[in-house]
Parts: structure tokens; C-alpha cells; sequence
């Protein structure tokens, strides 16, 4: 999927988002948030000048969000993103509130409207998770000119003697019975269980 196929999902399926920002102390904070809008410039929300999120916003113009939907954990598809966000005030309200009109029912006047402002997460990078299939199946992703971080494990091929061990213990059979093993990023689920298992150090952690 594209990163733009990935952020309509986020906002338009899952919609309500955990956010995580910065206090004044330089600790975190969370907070639920609805995404309201999406396209290929980023993601939108908003919130009102008087609450502490914008003030955190403002102070540190950066985010990290997760959201999810699914019934239960084997039907789970989460996103999370981390990003850079800005203040565009009171850009695309309009069409904010026609694209969510329940929007209306918390602020239903123009009066009661003069509050928000219009954040954008224009830049960031993300992870989408898919439990609802097997293996699971992992895609990470990047939007604004950032570039798509790696993550998971990797074998390094002049290192790898062919022995069985990791794919013995790889819970997700995502490793390759072919000599050099190989890992299928796509479907790792970062157990480690191989990095341990590797009698000659063979595999290696990439990312954070």
C-alpha cells in the first residue's frame, strides 16, 4: 500500500487516535484525538487554543499517535505514525466540520467555532500491522520527504553457516529455508528469537 492508502485508513476506518506529545517538563502525555482529515500533503486534527494539548503542541511541534480497530487482538489492524506537526489555524475548518459532522453537535456555532485551530502532520514516518492475517504482516512507511525507516532483524549472508537454529524458533516461520537464511521483513514480528538463538552472530537488529 502506498503511505497515502495507509493514512486514509488511519483516519477514515480508525479515526480516534492515542496521541503522545511533551508537557512543559519534558515528559509525556497522552491524550485521545480524532484524525479528520487526510490527503498527500499529511494528516489533520484539531483542538482549542485554551487546552493543554495545544499548549503542548505549540511548545514541542511533535506527535506520536497509534490508533487500532479490530474486535479482538487476531482481528487487529494498527497504525501508528510519528511526526512533525505545524499550526495552519483556521485552514480547512470548514471542510473539517462537513467531513465530520458530528463535529457540529461539540461545537454547534460559529461563535463556539472561534476556538480550534487546524494542526497538519506534514511529515513523519509510520508502521502498519495487520494481526488479521498469518503471519502477521508489517509494513513501515514515510510521508513529507522522510525517508521509510527499517526496523526488525536481518542475517548477514557472509556470516550465516546454514544451520536450522533461528528458523526453529521463529514463531512466524518468516525466515528462509534457502542457504544464506533470509528474514521476510514483512512478516517479522521483532521477537528477537533468532538474534539469541545464532551460534555465530549471523543476525543483527536494524532501526530502533
Amino acid at each position: 500500500m502506498t503511505a497515502q492508502e495507509i493514512l486514509k485508513i488511519l483516519q477514515k476506518d480508525i479515526h480516534s487516535t492515542v496521541f503522545a506529545t511533551l508537557d512543559g517538563n519534558g515528559l509525556p502525555q497522552t491524550c485521545v484525538i480524532d484524525l479528520m482529515l487526510s490527503d498527500e500533503e499529511g494528516l489533520y486534527f484539531l483542538t482549542a487554543r485554551g487546552k493543554a494539548f495545544y499548549t503542548r503542541l505549540m511548545e514541542h511541534p511533535f506527535v506520536a499517535l497509534s490508533g487500532m480497530k479490530g474486535g479482538d487482538t487476531l482481528s487487529t489492524v494498527a497504525v501508528s505514525v510519528r511526526g512533525a506537526v505545524r499550526n495552519i489555524g483556521k485552514g480547512l475548518l470548514d471542510e473539517i466540520f462537513v467531513q465530520n459532522p458530528y463535529m457540529e453537535k461539540i461545537y454547534p456555532t460559529q461563535q463556539s467555532r472561534e476556538a480550534l485551530e487546524v494542526f497538519q502532520i506534514y511529515k513523519g514516518v509510520g508502521e502498519y500491522f495487520d494481526l488479521s492475517q498469518l503471519p502477521p504482516y508489517r509494513q513501515g512507511f514515510s510521508f513529507g520527504g522522510e525517508a521509510v525507516q527499517e526496523s526488525g532483524y536481518r542475517i548477514r549472508e557472509d556470516k550465516c553457516i546454514g544451520c536450522q537454529g533461528c528458523r526453529h524458533v521463529c514463531p512466524v516461520g518468516c525466515i528462509s529455508n534457502t542457504i544464506p537464511r533470509q528474514i521476510d521483513p514483512a512478516h517479522c514480528i521483532h521477537c528477537g528469537n533468532c538474534l539469541r538463538t545464532c551460534p555465530v552472530g549471523a543476525v543483527y537488529k536494524v532501526g530502533d
